[in-house]
């Protein structure tokens, strides 16, 4: 199968990017040939040409908009199959715009599937949206952890003997770093063993702005820019928390990251984090700035950490995922080729 995954263009450390390198690795892994392609939402003939040149039995396009759009310009008439994955940012932004809701609804009708990979904003899809979910499918997310090693510490002077919580999210409104700064300051006012770092990103410019010009007021946090993806894993073993304060999100491969490594996680309880936050036990799921600060203090003792340290590589198994994966698109594939067949003996 000759799959070309379709992926918009952005930092190569985004979501996206992650997913879709992973997917091209299991689909390569089990015989299938791949390519990927990066597109702007003003493709100008470009993704038409990769179409021509790779000529795909299937497309996958991840992002239902960014994705979708050009591929509605681009790929009209060429009679190829695709599978659309939605987005977090589809879901919870996509849906509430106009122009974008109105593309994410014609591709959900033209792909032969439609993907996610959280079963709680599919619940929550399939009942506000019962018409985007005709043709859904679920695939269980997998996560590959790199192996680039990453002294988290030494490289950013970061003291040893401090609880160190980390926010890896890129720098914009939607990931909610600012108010996560201001919501830590009452806990760094009531513990002095805390310190609190950001890596990401900077992906809007007047928020980052704002936003490190307040890091520099708080002695006790730090901006370390972008850690590589392949270090992530690594970074991760030198932290004691990870945390999320997303407004929402889709599945945060930083924390399907930090559940298989067994790193404690306090997150904000939104769909997208209680996917992998098992409150309790692998971390902490907050609903408000008091909850945040009351779970955080107990964060700072080793023992809470250690009982939440529930490492579980399994659950996010990457051959699992490409095996969900594969049937889906073989499936699609099948399915477009009928298409085309009735199609031709329809109008010869």
């Amino acid at each position: 199968m000759r799959v070309l995954i379709v992926v918009p263009s952005q930092d190569r450390i985004s979501g996206n990017w992650i997913t879709a390198g992973r997917f091209k690795h299991g689909l390569e892994d089990q015989g299938h040939q791949v390519a990927l392609y990066a597109t702007s939402l003003q493709p100008q003939g470009g993704l038409r040409q990769q179409l021509h040149d790779f000529n795909p039995d299937i497309a996958l396009l991840l992002h239902a908009y960014r994705s979708g759009k050009p591929w509605l310009e681009e790929a009209a008439g060429l009679d190829i199959p695709c599978v659309a994955q939605l987005t977090g940012t589809d879901v919870n932004q996509g849906l509430n715009d106009p122009e974008q809701s109105d593309i994410i609804r014609i591709l959900s009708q033209q792909a032969e599937f439609v993907i996610l990979q959280n079963p709680l904003i599919a619940a929550e899809l399939s009942a506000s949206h019962p018409e985007l979910t005709m043709n859904l499918r679920l695939v269980k997310p997998g996560i590959i952890l790199g192996s680039a090693p990453y002294d988290l510490h030494k490289i950013h002077d970061l003291a040893k003997e401090k609880t160190l919580f980390l926010c890896p999210a890129g720098l914009r409104p939607i990931k909610g770093v600012m108010e996560l700064l201001e919501m830590f300051d009452r806990v760094a006012a009531e513990s002095s063993t805390c310190q609190l770092a950001f890596c990401g990103p900077i992906l809007d410019e007047n928020y980052g702005s704002r936003f490190l010009a307040a890091i520099e007021k708080r002695p006790w946090s730090s901006y370390l820019g972008t850690i590589p993806v392949e270090a992530m894993a690594n970074a991760m073993r030198g932290t004691d928390v990870i945390l999320n304060n997303s407004q929402a999100e889709g599945l945060a491969n930083t924390l399907l990251e930090a559940a298989a490594l067994g790193v404690p996680i306090l997150a904000r309880n939104i769909p997208g984090n209680a996917t992998v936050v098992r409150h309790n036990i692998n971390g902490l799921l907050y609903d408000n700035e008091t909850e945040f600060v009351q779970y955080a203090l107990q964060l700072c003792k080793r023992e809470k950490r250690q009982r939440l340290s529930c490492p579980d590589p399994d659950r996010y198994n990457p051959v699992h995922e490409t095996a969900e994966l594969i049937t889906i698109l073989l499936e699609a594939t099948n399915a477009g080729r009928r298409e085309l067949c009735s199609s031709l003996y329809l109008h010869p």
